[in-house]
């Protein structure tokens, strides 16, 4: 048994290589281009060629966001072989968390003048807040709700359906139901979260205006910044022995359990920490947008972001960062161009990539880059019985 389990070790370590390996440079070129987007919003003169509009910073703080969202779904189904259609779930969550502090600072300033019950509420007769808003006024409390909310809900449904050892395509079908179900949930009225409006017209954050230069380019460089730690964050967590077991469950997971591993735990950790990261996307991209609403729920969103993955490169964290940035850029641009063309382009790029680039833009290029130094390509397929 001690000599199956050292050789099936070894070959796991040459099967999970480096991921991660660009993170580094990555990371610097991220903060480099985000410093010079804020000097250019905020120092540089709008009649300059190098002048960065606030729009753009937004623009580009909505793509970091996303970045996040690709980077959650790709740690469990790059490296765990989860396929989750679901992530959206999280995200909203998160984005709801955020909206509520955003609305209880509101005050009296909104059109009816109430100070404690948003407009909604007012326009629905509600009499108070319901006890789920309660300290949501408190930007502390607001942030672990929206973190540890997501979390708990990855952690419940993570626990019972890896240890049912539900995968495969019944998994991310019970994933998307998840998000499908929220979604119908958050559109009623009665759950106090604004209905099919959602939650909107925020004011201020902490005190600063929503609507200023520095609040945005401060926004923006804290997504980048939170994007960069993940990164960095992630990266270690596939390189430890942890992330050595992860990538083992995904290539043999009834072997790994034959060796003692409690395959589920894994699993169950790992789709919580996914879930952490895209509630804390949602958090970010709501002050930045503007509005969360039950749209965020819909299972086409979670399916748009698999679509990343795949084009940018699953399995490779970096990967799923360049194809959400990508992606949203090309559909920004075509849909002002074309804008009932742009689903059918998403869905040929989608086809062409699983056809003729199964390992995504990323690994392509990687590819590439190995042919023209020379290096071998790594075996995969020796056998490990």
């Amino acid at each position: 048994m001690s000599a199956i389990s050292s050789r099936f070790n070894t070959q796991l370590f040459k099967r999970s290589g480096e991921p991660g390996a660009v993170v580094a440079p990555f990371v610097g070129l991220l903060l480099v281009v985000t410093l010079f987007a804020g000097v250019g919003n905020l120092l540089i003169p709008e009649t300059s060629m190098f002048y960065v509009s606030t729009y753009t910073i937004t623009l580009l703080g909505k793509y970091l966001c996303y970045a996040m969202l690709a980077l959650a779904v790709d740690i469990v189904w790059g490296y765990c072989g989860i396929l989750s259609l679901g992530h959206a779930a999280f995200f909203a969550l998160g984005g709801y968390g955020m909206g509520i502090y955003l609305m209880r600072q509101i005050g009296d300033r909104g059109v009816y003048g109430n100070p404690i019950l948003p407009d909604f509420m007012v326009f629905l007769n509600w009499e108070k807040l319901p006890w789920y808003w309660l300290g949501f006024d408190n930007f502390g409390f607001a942030m672990l709700m929206a973190v540890c909310v997501p979390g708990l809900l990855a952690f419940v449904f993570g626990w019972l359906a890896f240890r049912s050892r539900v995968t495969g395509v019944y998994l991310s079908i019970m994933t998307q139901a998840l998000t499908y179900a929220l979604m119908l949930a958050f559109f009623r009225n009665e759950m106090g979260f604004g209905g099919n409006n959602g939650l909107t017209d925020f004011k201020d954050i902490l005190g600063f205006n929503l609507q200023s230069d520095l609040t945005r380019v401060t926004l923006f460089s804290i997504t980048a910044l939170m994007l960069s730690l993940t990164l960095i964050l992630s990266q270690a967590i596939m390189k430890s022995r942890f992330g050595k077991v992860i990538i083992a469950v995904r290539d043999t997971e009834s072997r790994s359990r034959f060796l003692g591993y409690r395959t589920e735990r894994y699993k169950v950790w790992l789709f919580v920490y996914s879930a952490v990261i895209a509630a804390i996307a949602g958090a970010l991209y709501v002050p930045q947008i503007g509005i969360i609403n039950p749209g965020e729920f819909t299972p086409i969103n979670s399916i748009e972001v698999v679509i990343w993955v795949a084009i940018g490169g699953r399995g490779t964290l970096i990967g799923a960062v360049l194809g959400a940035l990508l992606v949203n850029y090309a559909k920004t641009r075509l849909t002002a161009i074309f804008p009932d063309a742009w689903l059918f382009a998403l869905g040929a790029l989608f086809v062409i990539v699983t056809l003729f680039l199964p390992k995504g833009l990323f690994g392509f290029f990687g590819s590439v880059k190995n042919k023209m130094m020379g290096q071998p390509k790594p075996n995969l397929t020796e056998e490990t019985a």
